[in-house]
């Protein structure tokens, strides 16, 4: 198995209406992956219409000018295929993988539904879909322990304003007040073929793809302007720690530890994903040989760090530990600040170095192992950093990673005093 590069064909076109194509033939199996990446997430929602971007992942399932109501669906797995779509706060995405016989009926369905899925939406099918992001928020978010962690997390990493602040799950009140007209504007301005990424992968020729995706997107007209999101590539330091403390029907204290570090695709970044891996993953890293392993005040199995990787402003850093019984929220936090802290003044040994690029690799090679995880991989490099096959640098960088960047970065971001800590205590049972 290599280290690095991309050992596939990327071809790549633009279309007039500026849709741009990637094409990555992979003849190994009859499958194909269709993924198209818009640039619209939530931080790109304007004052009083967050949550749109969320919603229109429902919506653009049911119906679109050619397509009935759940058809999408019905047509894509009655063939063999599967589906779905994702929201976060750069970007939402659709997604297929077929047997390559059926490309050209998923071009099709998409094609439809960026061009066509305005004069199919009624008020009906909008109100129905609000409802189901009510439930969606009640059974993600309110009614289920620490679920609102990421709610309260956003705006104690980012203040008013920036683009990050709010989730995609959005505002209820930003849904209900907004009227049909709104919504068929958003759409109209956002899901344009200028404004997107159409990558295929798997058993199908570049040729192939571009005469079908010229024949079904071609005609689709770009939107003139299309509004930039804020930005907040800046967050200002605040000098002092952003502290949350929550009482809840939760059933142990849980202490998270956020920091703001570099944007994804960044050399900074690069280096925080390493540091996260050796801080917070399986039972070799720090976190659970301290604080599980070790003291044995987390919970093995609810201890952990991770980054999320946003790309459009520095990007969270996430430490999590769950309490086993009678320890403290109190003496938790300390033991994951401590933890934290000697990222900085105990150095990365070269076992934990390689313990850690290990499970990058290997991380990374399952991606790449599958039509439609390359296709969202390359999606995702060519909206983002403007190139698809710039995604054969992410693996190379994480490799070259050494102990005395992580030191560094760790003396940079980690900083106790522009650090967030949200701690969730138990409902005191009578």
């Amino acid at each position: 198995m290599p280290d690095s590069g991309y050992p596939w064909p990327i071809e790549t076109i633009r279309l007039d209406n500026g849709l741009r194509v990637v094409v990555s033939e992979d003849r190994t199996a009859p499958a194909v992956a269709v993924n198209l990446w818009y640039d619209v997430g939530s931080r790109h929602e304007p004052e009083g219409q967050t949550g749109f971007a969320h919603l229109f992942e429902h919506l653009m399932f049911e119906g679109s000018l050619n397509v009935a109501k759940t058809e999408h669906m019905k047509l894509i797995q009655g063939s063999g295929g599967s589906l779905n779509a994702t929201t976060n706060p750069d970007r939402t995405n659709y997604f297929e993988t077929v047997p390559a016989e059926h490309l050209e009926l998923a071009l099709w369905l998409e094609a439809d539904r960026m061009g066509g899925l305005v004069p199919a939406l009624t008020q009906e099918t909008l109100d129905n879909q609000r409802e189901v992001v009510k439930n969606e928020r009640r059974q993600r978010y309110e009614n289920v322990p620490y679920g609102d962690a990421w709610l309260r997390l956003l705006p104690l990493l980012y203040p008013p304003g920036h683009p990050y602040h709010h989730a995609t799950i959005g505002s209820m009140a930003d849904l209900n007040a907004a009227a049909l007209e709104t919504f068929q504007e958003f759409h109209r301005t956002y899901y344009a073929p200028n404004n997107a990424v159409l990558t295929v992968v798997g058993d199908v020729s570049a040729v192939e793809v571009f005469a079908l995706v010229d024949k079904y997107f071609g005609a689709i007209p770009a939107r003139s302007e299309i509004p930039p999101a804020p930005d907040g590539r800046t967050v200002p330091a605040t000098g002092r720690p952003a502290v949350e403390t929550v009482t809840a029907d939760v059933p142990a204290p849980r202490v998270y530890v956020a920091h703001r570090t570099h944007p994804f695709g960044s050399p900074g970044y690069d280096v925080m994903t390493v540091l996260a891996t050796v801080l917070g993953s399986g039972r070799g890293s720090r976190l659970y040989q301290r604080l599980a392993d070790g003291e044995r005040i987390a919970q093995p199995d609810l201890v952990g760090a991770y980054g999320v990787d946003l790309a459009h402003a520095p990007a969270p850093l996430i430490a999590t530990a769950t309490a086993r019984p009678g320890v403290s929220a109190e003496r938790l936090a300390a033991g994951l600040h401590a933890v934290i802290d000697e990222l900085v003044t105990v150095p990365v040994t070269a076992s934990e170095l390689d313990r850690a690029k290990a499970l990058l690799s290997t991380a990374w090679w399952r991606q790449m192992s599958t039509v439609d995880g390359r296709a969202d991989t390359l999606g995702r490099y060519a909206t983002q950093f403007g190139d698809p096959a710039r995604a054969a640098e992410r693996l190379p960088a994480w490799l070259a990673v050494t102990a005395e960047q992580i030191a560094e970065a760790a003396a940079e971001v980690l900083a106790a005093d522009d650090r967030v800590t949200l701690t969730y205590h138990a409902e005191e049972t009578s």
